[in-house]
């Protein structure tokens, strides 16, 4: 097995150690057998799949099929139909508000998530909420970002129809009791959609274990190209939602007034699908597997602790959520007295630090924690010790730059 040094090669864009690259959270980078595993699929297998009968065509059908088991098997699901592919976490979420919310959500009725969701999370229900006259209920965590038992309990009721959480927060880093809360929704008959972004790259997702109806992920969180994302659906809610695309590949028959459409999860997949980086994504998550997320989990921890505990050094800087950098997912998110995050982002840029700043898609949360915007810093398992501290140095800088002094 790789060391995570060994592993570190495998970058290029990393190997000239010219940047220091601490925006993982928005995407990660892809390591060489991902790029090679998308280049190798174009130069022997570029045919459409699941529509030719000679050999090309058959060929670019088994590695889709097989990318999509592999995806499967890496969530939990049952069955690889149960995972339909998409172009990301964003185009996954608005499939079910689309094909399963404006069907089964009416007015009077609730929809819940939390104030920490991303956009991604929550305009889509909104869009939901207002279009069939039901009521968007908002779930608040306390200052380090964690969803009390009282807090859920109290909001998700009877009236309760979808509860739409992300597993692990892009600003605060916290890791929300999905399954606590997929379990209560449940007893009260609501329908459970997790948005795994910010979980699949970092932690064992077991989407039996959690129990949700629904889970989103992005392969560009995850080594994998962009424009590829998956969602996993319970099938017998799938095979009963209407397809949120129309067109070729995901219908059975068609006649000049109707048509009827393929089996799941063909029939949510229209047109020409995007198999070469379907192909990617199930080589990310071949090289994820082999290092392992014990040992991703560990670095994460031990990179989140030196640049918290440096950062806590500096009396005017805030960071934002637990104390404990085991609470953080590899996510700093913090704030300098009298710097603008964005002038924060752009001083470290001008010394090759490549951080985050803004709202980073979540302004309700800011408001929330009285924050226009903020800046973050988000490691991943290639990340080094040294680059750590090239941070803290730069970062240490900053103010002087802004004409604070040393």
């Amino acid at each position: 097995m790789k060391t995570l040094a060994q592993c570190r090669q495998d970058f290029d864009i990393l190997n000239s150690g010219e940047y220091v690259y601490f925006d993982n959270a928005a995407t990660s980078q892809r390591p060489r057998q991902v790029l090679d595993a998308v280049s190798n699929f174009y130069k022997t297998a570029n045919a459409n799949p699941l529509r030719g009968l000679y050999d090309w065509s058959m060929e670019a059908t088994e590695r889709y099929e097989s990318a999509r088991k592999t995806v499967a098997d890496f969530i939990g699901a049952k069955a690889p139909e149960e995972i339909i592919f998409t172009r990301n976490t964003t185009e996954s979420i608005n499939l079910v508000a689309y094909s399963y919310g404006l069907d089964n959500v009416k007015e009077g009725d609730e929809i819940v998530i939390t104030v920490m969701e991303h956009h991604s999370n929550m305009l889509p229900w909104q869009m939901v909420a207002k279009k069939n006259g039901a009521k968007l209920i908002y779930l608040e965590p306390d200052e380090e970002g964690v969803i009390s038992r009282e807090e859920y309990t109290s909001k998700i009721t009877d009236k309760t129809k979808i509860v739409a959480i992300g597993y692990v927060s892009n600003v605060m880093g916290i890791t929300n009791p999905v399954k606590e809360i997929t379990e209560y929704a449940h007893s009260k008959g609501a329908v459970v959609l997790v948005d795994g972004a910010q979980a699949a790259p970092h932690m064992a997702v077991d989407v039996q274990a959690i129990g949700c109806d629904f889970f989103a992920l992005s392969g560009h969180k995850m080594l994998a190209p962009m424009g590829i994302g998956a969602l996993y659906g319970k099938m017998e809610l799938l095979e009963n939602m209407e397809p949120f695309l129309r067109g070729g590949e995901m219908i059975e028959y068609v006649t000049r007034e109707d048509a009827t459409y393929a089996e799941v999860p063909h029939k949510f997949e229209a047109g020409t699908v995007n198999a070469g980086d379907a192909v990617g994504l199930e080589a990310a998550i071949k090289y994820i597997q082999e290092i392992g997320f014990e040992a991703i989990e560990e670095q994460e921890q031990k990179l989140t602790a030196l640049l918290m505990e440096g950062m806590s050094k500096l009396p005017y800087i805030k960071i934002y959520g637990s104390k404990d950098p085991k609470k953080h997912c590899g996510i700093v998110t913090f704030t300098m007295d009298g710097v603008h995050p964005h002038d924060l982002a752009s001083v470290l840029n001008d010394d090759k630090v490549c951080i985050r700043a803004g709202h980073h898609c979540a302004q309700p949360l800011m408001q929330f924690i009285g924050a226009g915007s903020t800046a973050r810093a988000s490691v991943y398992f290639y990340n080094t010790e040294e680059e750590v501290k090239v941070f803290l140095d730069r970062l240490f800088k900053v103010r002087e730059v802004m004409g604070y002094g040393a």
